[in-house]
Order: C-alpha cells, then structure tokens, then sequence
C-alpha cells in the first residue's frame, strides 16, 4: 500500500572477508577493478590540475561548473542505458573493450595536454573516458555474482567497491607527487595522466584472459533478446514507471531526496573550495606553480576519503544502534555545526577536518539510501530506481555547481556561503525529522 514500509528482506551477512579471497574468481575481478579505479585517479587527477590549476591560465567560477558539467552529464544521463547491454553483451568482454578503449583514448588527450594545447582541444576524448566508465563500473557489479556464492555476496559487494574507492584514492594521491616530480606544467599534467594507459591496458588484460567469454554472464537463461532501440524505449517507459512506484515508497523516497539536496548543497562548498585555493589561499610569487595549494588539496582529498572509508565502518553499527533515520539526522545536523565552524574561520586546516567530516555524512546518507532501496523497492523496480537515483545524484550536484557560481567572487572568498549551506542544512534536517517520523527509510530487521 502507498506510504507504508514494507519488512526489508534481511540480507546474509555471516560472509567473510577471508572467505571471498579464497575464491579465485572474486579475487581476478577485484585486481580488474582495481587497476581500472586507480588509472581513474591518475587520469582525473591529471585532467583536474591541468584545467584548474594550470599557471599560464585565468580561471573563472563558471569555468568549475561547466567542466563538471561537461565531464559527468553525458555519464550521468547514459547511466540508465547501459544495463540494455550488459544484460545482452558478454560481461567479460564489455571490461576488457570498454578498459581497452580508454588506454587508445588516452593517448591523444595526453599528447594535447603536453603540447599545451586548449582544453577544448582534448575534452571530447577526457569525455569519451569518463563516460565509458559507466560501462566498467556497471559491469563489475553486475558481475560480482558470478564470482562469491549469494551468501557471500553482501561481504564482496562491501569489500569491492571499498577497495575501489582506496584505489581511486591511492591514483589521486600518486598524480599529486607525480606532478611535483615533474613539476605543474604540461609535461606533468600529462605524465599524471598517462600512467593511466598502462593501467587500463592492465585491467583490461586481466579480465580477458581470466575468465571465459561468458563467466560473467549473462547466462543464456537471462540474456536480453529482441532489438536495442526497443528496449531503450522501454527503458525511458520505465524510469517514469520507476519514479511512481518509488513515490509510492515514501521512506524510500524521502530519503532520496535528502540525499539530492545533500549534493545540491555539496556543490556549492565543492565550487568554492576550487575557487578559494586556486585564488584567495594561494601565494602567486612564492608558489607561481601552485605547489602550496596542490598540497592543500591533496590533503583534503585523502581526508575525505579517510572519512568515506570510516563512515563505511561506522553507520552500519549506527543505524542498527539509533535507527537510519536518527543517524540521518545526526549526519546532517552535523554539518550545520561544521558549516558554521568555517563560515567564522575561513583557515585551510578548517577545509581539511570539513571534507573528512562531510564525507562521513555523504558515505553514510548513500549506505542508508542504497539500503533503503534494497529494502523496500520491489525487484522488478529495483533496479530502474538505482538508475534513477544516481542519475539524480550527479544532476543535483551540477545544480548545486551552478547556483554557486551566480554569488562566488572571482577569489572564492566568502564567508557568508558556508552559513547559507549552513542554514540550507538545517532545513533539510528539519524537514526529514518530521517526515521520517511516519515514513523510515527502512526498518532494521
């Protein structure tokens, strides 16, 4: 019935880490995993220093939003799409293609980035590799039961993407000293990127040559038939179908949109942190090649990811102990004291202890919402309302990059923004109080 939670299915969880290792297969696709995810941090890394920090060149707000924009719409938009072919094409192959793929489309984007051409130049391959990846993400979890029996498949899923995202954070981190080494220019920003070709060609090896044409599936008694363009069109049909039925799911629903005025409110803080390192922090005469404000920021990225990997560790314990609709909005109630705390003192140190402390709310509001719609979507639209939802994820965050940019100075300084998130929070936090009072996220079992 509309409005009601339904009992969430009570997932397996005696699954152990030593137990996925001992399986080959497990292991095979998480080295796969791996070298993709950390040739990403190298490419990005490199791609996000050469446009945004790039000493020759004049950086205006907008210039942030429209390059996310134009790096993570086409992703964002072909993500419900790609399980037409996933569940039609040959698993395997879709890794090693698409990985494939990526390390050719490098190789041109890295040779313009060295020769210092402009960013319009090399975008549409920069694109081409961030869009592709859709392809990658979506077919290592649609793997992932081919590899751990489905009593172990809770532990894998958990450990694969935690790992994944240490990788990603260990190629961030690998680019930032690669670029000291051979210093902020074009000849660094490219050698940051290029270790990325080697990488993907690396996981794209490995999962063709460790598994069988079809031992990531699908099976030939789950593979889509019939013509591409139909079930494109009957995919549109069904993310409007999916949209109902989640409406129809409210604890579901409501905490969806919390998470997208989450990220519409990350954008802003995400805009001006760019802005106020690149110009405000940094000290043009001392470090004309950026190198005090690439420290900075290399810090703050490996806080937040230290925060995603301990609130991984934290909100399952949490949202059993209080309930996921308190730690909700514990979280959120949180950043309205973090927010506040750097709008009276705008320090770099304040950024680093934010970002660590607003990941732990974003890591914990995505587990809850991913549990959410485990629980009580469903099957049959389980799967649309992900893609709804993580379509809505990145779109909300683009938003929230824009409506930034309208009030951001040039310099990116500006108190009074962390005290308007502040307040945005608050609103958001009060509102899911009252609401969740009637509609949980789920109920644990």
């Amino acid at each position: 019935m509309a409005g009601t939670v339904s009992a969430p299915r009570k997932p397996h969880t005696e699954g152990h880490v030593r137990a996925i290792l001992r399986r080959r297969d497990f292991r095979r696709l998480l080295v796969t995993r791996a070298g993709s995810q950390l040739a990403d941090g190298f490419f990005q890394a490199g791609l996000a220093v050469s446009v945004f920090f790039n000493p020759t060149t004049q950086v205006e707000p907008v210039a942030y939003a429209l390059a996310f924009t134009m790096l993570i719409g086409p992703y964002s938009l072909l993500g419900p799409y790609v399980g037409v072919f996933l569940d039609r094409w040959s698993r395997r192959d879709i890794l090693a293609v698409s990985n494939t793929a990526r390390a050719v489309l490098v190789v041109p984007t890295v040779f313009l980035i060295w020769l210092g051409q402009p960013e319009w130049q090399w975008a549409i391959f920069a694109m081409l590799v961030i869009t592709i990846n859709r392809f990658v993400l979506a077919g290592l979890s649609a793997s992932q039961p081919h590899t751990v029996e489905p009593r172990e498949l809770v532990t894998a899923n958990a450990f694969a993407v935690t790992m994944g995202t240490i990788c990603y954070g260990l190629g961030l981190g690998a680019a930032y000293l690669v670029i000291q080494l051979l210093g902020n220019d074009a000849i660094g920003n490219a050698g940051a990127a290029a270790v990325a070709i080697p990488l993907y060609g690396f996981s794209a090896a490995v999962a063709r040559l460790s598994f069988t044409r079809q031992g990531l599936g699908p099976d030939d008694r789950e593979r889509v038939t019939g013509a591409v363009l139909a079930q494109i069109v009957a995919v549109s049909k069904g993310m409007v179908n999916g949209f109902t039925h989640l409406w129809e799911r409210r604890g579901a629903a409501y905490i969806v949109l919390v998470q997208s005025g989450h990220r519409m409110l990350y954008g802003f803080l995400a805009v001006m942190t760019l802005a106020v390192f690149r110009e405000y922090y940094h000290d043009p005469i001392a470090h004309p090649d950026y190198a005090d404000t690439l420290a900075w920021l290399a810090a703050i990225a490996a806080a937040g990811q230290v925060g995603s990997f301990l609130s991984a560790l934290v909100t399952p314990r949490m949202s059993r102990w209080i309930g996921p609709r308190t730690w909700v909005w514990a979280l959120l109630c949180l950043l309205v004291v973090v927010l506040t705390s750097i709008g009276l003192g705008m320090v770099e140190q304040a950024f680093v202890i934010a970002t660590f402390l607003v990941n732990i709310t974003s890591q914990g509001i995505k587990i809850v919402v991913d549990t959410s719609i485990q629980s009580t979507i469903d099957d049959e639209y389980r799967g649309r309302i992900f893609s709804v939802n993580d379509t809505v994820f990145n779109v909300s965050f683009i938003v929230g990059m824009f409506l930034c940019v309208t009030i951001l100075p040039q310099d990116g300084y500006a108190p009074w923004i962390p005290f308007f998130t502040a307040g945005g929070y608050v609103l958001l936090a009060t509102w899911y109080r009252v609401v969740s009072r009637r509609f949980a996220p789920y109920v644990n079992a």
